[in-house]
This record gives C-alpha cells, structure tokens and sequence, in this order.
C-alpha cells in the first residue's frame, strides 16, 4: 500500500516485509483536486494501473509513456515539466470521486513518476502529478506492484 499525504509531501508506502517506507514528493502546486484541467493532484483511493520503464536508465525521458532519450539539462529545457525515470500510472478507485467522466485520474493521465525539478521536491510544485527524486522513484518502483492500493490524501 502507498499513502501520499499532500500536506506532507510525503510518500509512504508499505513493503511485503510490514515495514514503511517514506519518500519526500511535490504534488501539484495548485493544491489538491480531481477535476480534469485542474492541473490538481487528484485525492482519494486509486491503484497503480501500469508501471512503466522497467530496465530502463536512471533520466530516461517518458513523452507519452514512451522512453525517448536521457535527459541532460544542458541539452534540454528545464522550463518543461519532464517525467522521467519510471512512471507508475494512476487509476482512480471510486466512482463520481475520481474515476470516470471529468474526474477520471486516469484519463487524466496522473503519474507517481521521476522529475528533473529534484529541488523542488518537499514542496508543492506539479502540474498534477506526484514527483519524486530519480534515485527514489527507482527504489519504490522495485518493490510496488501493478494495481496496488494508492491513497492520497
């Protein structure tokens, strides 16, 4: 189980040995909500729909849940909102809250994933998404499994 507790921004999550786990993360600079557009972190139950970027390289850039490069800030903008790493996609679990229609965390493509705004992190600062460190979203991704429970709150 993960719990990501926004006013924290901390990820906590629950190994198969019973022991926590925490990890600083930045959620969205707009606060917390599940409205599509909103470019809010959405809250409630969810679970990890797919997990992407197994055996890839630390700083490998995701556009469209696709691998595409490493990223290298002096190649590359840091005005952009990059995902990169690994992508732990969200789904949400409950109905009219944060699953289907204008509420729907999927479609709204809401991602546990890697940034390379590392600075950032411990404070609210993404589009919607959860953002952790590179070295930290590897980790977690070892040790998480597809449709794992996910609160955020």
């Amino acid at each position: 189980m993960i719990i990501v507790s926004i006013k924290q921004q901390r990820l906590y999550h629950r190994r198969h040995s019973g022991v926590w786990y925490m990890y600083p993360v930045s959620t969205a600079l707009l606060g917390s909500g599940n409205i599509r557009d909103s470019f809010k972190t959405p809250v409630g139950k969810h679970r990890i729909f797919k997990c992407i970027g197994n055996d890839m390289p630390a700083f490998t850039i995701f556009r469209g849940r696709k691998a595409c490069g490493i990223y290298n800030p002096s190649h590359h903008s840091t005005d952009k909102d990059w995902i990169l790493s690994r992508i732990l996609w969200l789904e949400g679990m409950q109905t009219e809250i944060n699953r289907r229609g204008r509420v729907d965390t999927k479609s709204r493509y809401i991602y546990i994933h890697g940034t390379h705004d590392e600075e950032s992190i411990g404070k609210p600062a993404s589009h919607g998404c959860i953002r952790m460190k590179n070295a930290d979203i590897l980790d977690l991704f070892k040790h998480v499994q597809r449709y794992e429970t996910v609160m955020i709150r």
